[in-house]
């Protein structure tokens, strides 16, 4: 018999899929989160999918000796991330320190391109605001105050802004991400009340996190509330833009662009351009400004051997 679910976690080959409500099944649960350990069908294999968490799922139950069932259909998908590797999310929690390590920021901006590309809402938290020395705070406020994101400043010391990240997590299925040594276990953990993500000594010797998580899961914080812990990332790609222009991805720019004498400026050497007169206005951010030329000339490059 065929019922539907959603795969909640995935390790080594096992899919790990929760019954969706009112689906009733007779053979009993193994897993402590209510859910049944499956294999993907052959068949995947042969389209070329991949299974993910937070994908809805048809499965069948066999009870077999190394598993209880099969999945055999992967649902339409919301949405899909490639990395993190997750599905059908409402949000992205993107954590990165205020200090202790340095926030890498044109890593932050690629993660925003990633969030944005999908039209996925984010909230970025800026962690162990504890730790921050004189402005820094401020410094990243100013920065992405315009840049299309809920902005949070979180410590798990003194719990400053626990409550906020709480309420921007409540009834939404949540992919949480960011590098290692950010406090991303630390906060998930305060968050749910329950100790769930084992946490990581920072490195002496380079200032980042020991990578503590292995595997992507589902992790229920309350009724209806989900969030997706995935591993802490060093590098991404730019993402596929799907006919987008670059520009457009950076929010800061829609009251200059149109501003621009020529059409189709690049904001990088065009003379009378409107993003470059809101730069020298301080209107729009350096660092930010900083990303796109970075990220348009890594595009360039790109193109000029494709």
């Amino acid at each position: 018999m065929a019922y539907k679910g959603q795969i909640i976690k995935a390790m080594s080959g096992f899919y790990y899929v929760r019954p969706d409500k009112g689906e009733k099944t007779d053979i009993p649960f193994s897993y402590s989160e209510e859910a049944y350990q499956c294999r993907a069908k052959g068949l995947f294999r042969k389209k070329g999918i991949s299974p993910l968490v937070g994908d809805r799922v048809v499965f069948e139950l066999t009870e077999t000796d190394d598993v209880e069932g099969y999945v055999t259909e992967v649902l339409p998908r919301k949405n899909r991330l490639k990395r993190p590797q997750v599905a059908n999310v409402d949000q992205a929690l993107v954590i990165f320190a205020v200090h202790t390590p340095e926030p890498a920021l044109d890593l932050l901006d690629r993660f925003l391109l990633q969030m944005r590309v999908r039209d996925i809402p984010v909230i970025l938290d800026f962690n162990k605001d504890d730790l921050s020395v004189g402005d820094e705070a401020e410094r990243f406020r100013e920065i992405y105050r315009d840049a299309g994101v809920e902005l949070i400043f979180s410590s798990t010391v003194d719990e400053t802004g626990i409550d906020e990240v709480r309420s921007f997590l409540k009834g939404k299925l949540t992919t949480v991400a960011g590098p290692s040594g950010a406090g991303k276990s630390s906060l998930i953990n305060l968050i749910s009340g329950r100790e769930i993500m084992e946490t990581g000594d920072l490195s002496r010797k380079i200032g980042r996190g020991k990578q503590t998580t292995r595997h992507t899961e589902l992790i229920r914080i309350e009724e209806d509330s989900y969030i997706i812990d995935t591993p802490g990332f060093s590098s991404l790609e730019l993402p596929d833009f799907q006919g987008r222009s670059l520009d457009s991805l950076f929010p800061e720019f829609d009251k200059y662009r149109n501003e621009c004498y020529f059409t189709g400026c690049s904001h990088i050497n065009e003379p009378d351009c409107g993003v470059k007169a809101g730069l020298s206005e301080g209107i729009i951010p350096r660092e930010r400004y900083e990303s796109y030329v970075l990220f348009y000339n890594e595009l360039s490059e790109k193109r000029r051997y494709t």
